[in-house]
């Protein structure tokens, strides 16, 4: 079985759990196929000399591994959607960052995540996608698609932005702000929570439309079908304006057109049978403690 391996450079403390992951795939019969950036660094922290196949490019991927293991936080999660795409490799993410909503397996069950998957004792969590459409230009190439969320911000100016929306043809609102923040399930623990939108079930077919500082309080964060075509237009006193995938931004004129809808695929997420999204609410926003002493 051979099984990509994705993360960027770690903590010295954290390194420790890299070769244990190595060891125990190599233990379980597992063939890693390693990104190439971070097996070069492991070569000067870890010292890991075995010859490992490595990888650079989706297309250096696809059709040729069963799993990409995930080794970071959720950002580090996020950039592997640019290597699994449309292929439905399933991604599990091991957390060795912080809060971990996605990569939601512990550094301390390596050793158990890896006997699920050489059981069969998991499960594939789909996660619908976001896809971005700018009729004319091609925004962020064959990867125009988002797992967390699509935001558009201000870039460079201290003033606000006014973004136009129409839902399904008809006119939403004017979203006179710092930025607007359109949100999957899987992203409604993320920006936009931070901005006061809604906790959504990952299994929820919606979307989550979030004003970032809005100048009129009353407008407030709204869900939507995912069946929904979003079109936007910003207006900026600068010229230019931002737009970020997850991690990936573009500066884009205010005169361009904007069309969010739903991806026609999207990403197989490994869950392990002890895990589910309550427990991990309750973990990680520490639910049900009493924090009065």
């Amino acid at each position: 079985m051979k099984v990509a391996v994705y993360g960027r450079a770690l903590e010295a403390n954290r390194s420790q759990y890299v070769q244990q992951l190595f060891e125990k795939m190599s233990l379980s019969g597992m063939e890693p196929v390693i990104f190439e950036p971070l097996y070069n660094y492991l070569k000067d922290t870890v010292r890991v000399s075995r010859p490992f196949s490595l990888f650079n490019t989706y297309e250096e991927l696809f059709g040729k591994v069963h799993f990409l293991f995930s080794i970071g936080g959720d950002g580090t999660l996020l950039e592997t959607l640019t290597f699994v795409r449309d292929s439905d490799i399933p991604v599990m993410g091991i957390n060795t960052g912080r809060l971990g909503f996605l990569s939601s397996i512990s550094k301390e069950e390596i050793d158990f995540a890896i006997d699920a998957v050489v059981r069969n004792k998991y499960m594939i969590d789909k996660r619908s996608l976001l896809c971005l459409e700018t009729p004319g230009m091609q925004l962020f190439g064959k990867v125009n698609y988002a797992l967390n969320d699509i935001t558009i911000h201000k870039s460079d100016s201290s003033s606000m932005i006014s973004v136009h929306a129409w839902l399904d043809g008809q006119f939403l609102n004017n979203y006179y702000a710092d930025g607007l923040i359109i949100s999957t399930p899987t992203g409604s623990t993320a920006y936009s929570l931070s901005c006061g939108g809604p906790i959504v079930m990952p299994s929820s077919e919606n979307f989550i439309i979030t004003p970032v500082a809005p100048h009129n309080l009353n407008v407030r964060p709204i869900i939507i079908s995912d069946q929904s075509v979003l079109k936007l237009n910003v207006d900026s006193r600068g010229a230019k304006s931002m737009i970020t995938l997850d991690s990936r931004s573009e500066i884009i004129d205010a005169d361009i057109e904007i069309t969010i809808r739903k991806e026609n695929f999207g990403i197989n997420i490994v869950k392990l049978e002890n895990h589910d999204f309550l427990t991990t609410l309750r973990d990680k926003l520490n639910w049900g403690v009493d924090c009065r002493h």
